[in-house]
């Protein structure tokens, strides 16, 4: 009789630094850098909220405490992503 793994594989991300320019995220064995600059949702977060990000699906990562939702796409890629505000 062969036993099957229980549960399903973990997505996980951990936030490793926070500077006072940004912050790194441990992703798939690669250290991400968000500097405030790009992802200005950060910059006056707790510490507790950074680093209480989780990842729902590969692409996605979500900060509950701060209801922010990047993907990864925008994190590898900030320039294809500007932000902009409407008046």
């Amino acid at each position: 009789m062969r036993s099957e793994a229980h549960g399903g594989a973990t997505l996980a991300a951990e936030v490793t630094n926070i500077s006072p320019h940004g912050f790194w995220m441990l992703v798939d064995g690669r250290e991400l850098f968000l500097p405030f600059a790009e992802f200005p949702w950060f910059r006056q977060a707790a510490v507790g909220a950074i680093c209480g990000v989780e990842r729902p699906r590969p692409e996605h990562f979500h900060w509950p405490a701060l209801d922010v939702d990047l993907t990864l796409e925008s994190i590898l890629h900030p320039e294809r992503y500007p932000l902009v505000a409407k008046g």
